[in-house]
């Protein structure tokens, strides 16, 4: 009986335990790094670090994924769930801060089961790092399990959504979504090291020729999400990664005018919780090391 998938919003239909969807793999988790990372917002990362995760594939396909290696060229070891769960208590041994998913959308029914594996051992925080194009439906699947939302919010024009990922629906699925990751974790919870237990970090990272975008989404968060309850972050670590050469716009470095009047706008919205990066952040060392570490 065909097996198939939606659990993104691509909804491709493909039975992945016979072929690969949309996101690039069947449904066997597939991995490409598990350890202590330092890079991530400080309530996340603190001085520990956070015990991340990063999942192989991706159904949205940025044309200027810094993770590219993974995401759009697959790599990584395929494991079993009983590894994935055995991951999740090797970084909490390690000290992590919490255990960080990044990009699982497609293999939630999979992590779903290893948390259920680990219930009683596993006593830190699940965060959940997407890319903000997930579906309510499959968030619904992870309430009770995911302490803490940490989505981006790429896009609000469907024509640059459209041209940079093929999907011009990114930000009406994307801002459901992000409401709906907030009324499962309602307001942030900071333990007494100023560490997130619980809550929702809208992530935003400024793009280059993305300035109007960029105010509209914080327009859009301003008008839309409890500022004293969520946590904003903007980002300037643009890097033209993968294809960005064949779109010349976007195929440079973030400019300090842009980035300012982004700011400026943040600051009119009254967004004062959360955090912004500095112009310098636009490094490729923040790249993390592909290598099966830690798989």
């Amino acid at each position: 009986m065909s097996n198939p998938c939606t659990l993104c919003p691509r909804c491709c239909g493909v039975d992945r335990s016979l072929f690969t969807g949309r996101c690039g793999v069947s449904d066997s988790v597939k991995l490409a790094r598990a350890a202590l990372h330092f890079w991530e917002e400080p309530c996340v990362s603190g001085e520990q670090g956070s015990g991340t995760i990063f999942f192989s594939g991706c159904p949205l396909g940025c044309v200027f994924c810094q993770n590219h290696t993974i995401s759009a060229e697959h790599f990584g070891k395929e494991v079993s769930i009983e590894r994935l769960a055995q991951i999740f208590l090797e970084l909490q041994q390690q000290g992590a801060n919490n255990i960080n998913l990044v990009t699982a959308g497609h293999f939630v029914p999979q992590v779903i089961d290893a948390l259920d594996r680990v219930r009683h051992q596993l006593h830190i925080p699940v965060v959940y790092n997407s890319s903000g194009y997930e579906t309510v439906q499959t968030l619904r699947m992870l309430a009770g399990y995911v302490d803490v939302y940490l989505p981006d919010l790429k896009f609000y024009s469907p024509e640059r959504s459209a041209r940079y990922c093929s999907a011009p629906d990114y930000f009406a699925v994307a801002s459901a979504a992000v409401q709906e990751m907030f009324a499962q974790t309602g307001p942030v919870q900071l333990d007494s090291r100023g560490i997130i237990q619980k809550g929702t970090i809208v992530r935003h990272m400024v793009m280059p020729d993305g300035v109007g975008d960029s105010m509209d989404i914080l327009s859009w968060i301003a008008e839309h999400l409890p500022l004293d309850d969520i946590l904003v972050s903007v980002m300037s670590q643009y890097t033209p990664f993968y294809k960005s050469a064949d779109y010349p716009e976007i195929n440079r470095r973030l400019l300090p005018q842009e980035y300012e009047r982004v700011l400026n706008w943040m600051e009119c919205m009254g967004i004062e919780n959360g955090f912004v990066q500095e112009l310098s952040s636009a490094k490729e060392e923040y790249t993390p090391d592909f290598s099966l570490q830690g798989i």
